[in-house]
Parts: structure tokens; sequence; C-alpha cells
């Protein structure tokens, strides 16, 4: 009886934090092109955190690349959200918006945020029931039932979007959208997509992460690894392309993202992430 063979994943490292946002470009133009040949709308879900920063390079990495990104055409929804305004320092909505799509013409209606007047003691089951319904599922209606890519962060004890370590939304099965009253990082009232979204509706799934902090995850996350040649990613001075293989268990909640079928999994991360985190396979 034959084993099943590892789950795979590309890994993008950038030789350092500043150029991650070239590297992190690659697979979003990618996603991006591949949406409007084919269904003529982009659909794209944002984590918060230091994320929106590296997608600065997005405009001028599709100049480069002589590509119309197309704006009016985007639809940015959100991978997780706090339930707090979106005027709060702690709203990714605000960081998305400050960071990247007030810098590019998507329009400001195709940008989607909770609904703010549900908020309140005791709101974020209702606000998260919103934005599955009148959010996330006509989203998934213009995109034929899969978000086009899926763009997250990860935290040093490796959640990612608003899943966490040992909580009981990651056996959530059946909601597209969850909230979560116990976070363990304030504040504790979040929303979330939830993995049936990101493992059976998501085309292309990308992790971000940068610094020292993250080789642990990496390590555990990730079994032997075996370079690649990608042109792209080699037009960027000293970076590296590789195909890892996923250990099992899964260790944490971002290693338990792992699209079906034809989607993508791609980690974009600096040389001090990857520095204690790979292991190259020497055979």
């Amino acid at each position: 009886m034959s084993s099943k063979s590892p789950y795979e994943a590309k890994v993008l490292i950038s030789p350092t934090a500043s150029t991650i946002g070239n590297l992190l470009s690659f697979p979003i133009i990618q996603a991006c092109q591949s949406a409007l040949n084919s269904r003529n709308a982009f659909t794209i879900a944002l984590s918060g955190g230091s994320l929106p920063t590296f997608l600065q390079s997005l405009p001028q990495a599709f100049q480069s690349a002589g590509i119309d990104p197309q704006w009016e055409k985007w639809h940015v929804l959100l991978a997780d959200e706090r339930c707090v305004p979106s005027s709060d320092d702690d709203s990714n909505l605000k960081s998305i918006r400050e960071h990247f799509t007030n810098r590019v013409d998507i329009p400001i209606e195709n940008v989607y945020g909770i609904d703010e007047t549900l908020l309140g003691k005791g709101c974020s089951k209702a606000v998260a029931q919103a934005y599955m319904t009148k959010v996330v599922m006509p989203l998934l209606e213009i995109s034929n039932g899969m978000i086009d890519c899926v763009v997250l962060g990860f935290g040093p004890d490796g959640h990612t979007c608003s899943l966490f370590p040992d909580h009981p939304l990651l056996k959530e099965q059946s909601l597209l959208v969850s909230h979560i009253d116990d976070s363990p990082k304030p504040p504790p009232s979040r929303i979330t997509l939830t993995f049936p979204v990101l493992n059976e509706m998501s085309r292309w799934v990308v992790f971000c992460g940068v610094g020292a902090s993250k080789s642990p995850i990496l390590r555990n996350v990730f079994g032997k690894a075996v370079v690649l040649h990608d042109e792209n990613v080699n037009s960027v001075h000293g970076a590296k392309c590789l195909v890892v293989e996923m250990n099992d268990p899964a260790p944490y909640p971002c290693a338990m993202v792992r699209p079906s079928g034809e989607g993508l999994l791609i980690w974009v991360v600096d040389g001090d992430a990857a520095k204690e985190g790979i292991v190259f396979n020497q055979s």
C-alpha cells in the first residue's frame, strides 16, 4: 500500500526584507492576469498587520512587466478583521487602505469592509454573518465559486487570519466566515475566513513573512526543499525559488492552509526567515 505523497508548496526567498515586495508581486500579477482573462474580474483577499506595506511595490511591478492591472476590475475583501471601526488603528481595513488601495485606482466601493453599523457588545457573530452573506458569497459568484488570490501573513505562534493554535475554529467546516470573541491577541473580537474558503475556494494562496522570528515556524512547517529555476524570481538579485514538502501533521494553523485541486500555495519570505527555517535536499 503506497503512502500519500507530501503536499508541496513553492517558496520564494528574498535576500532582504526591503525587496520582498518585488517577489510578492509575481504571484499576485499571475493570479490577476489569469482572472481577468477568464472572468474579467479579480477577487483578492488580504490580511492586515505588516502585509499591506509589502503591497506598495505592486503598481511598479505591473508597470515593469508591461501589464495593465485594470484596477477598476479588482475586488478587495478582508481575510480577517477586528471588530472595530475602520478609523481605529487596529483595523485591518484602515491599514489596507492607507498602504495600498488608496494609492491605486481601485474603486472605493470595491474594497469591502465590515458593516460598522453592527459594531457593539456581542456583535461579532452578526458582523461575521453579514460579511459572509453580503460580501464573500456575492464575490464568489462573480469569480466562479473561488477567490482568485488570498494573501496572508503568519504570526510567531503559527496563526494566520484569525485562526489560532488549538482554537475550536480550526474545525469549522460549514461557515465561510466565522467570528471569534476570545482571540489570544487583542482585540479579542474578530471575524475571519475559515478553512473551507482557504482550502477549497481559493485559486492562489500566498503567505508572506519576514524576520528571524519566523524561522522556527518555517522549520516546523517545511520538510525537504529543492531549488527551482524561475526567470521572474531570478531577476531579483539574490532571490531563490524552491519547492518544499509540507510536514504532516500540520504543526500550526498556517500550515493547515493547503489549497485543494488546482489551487496553488506559495510562501514568500526573506533571507532572515529562511536562513534557519529551510532544509535543502542534498540527495
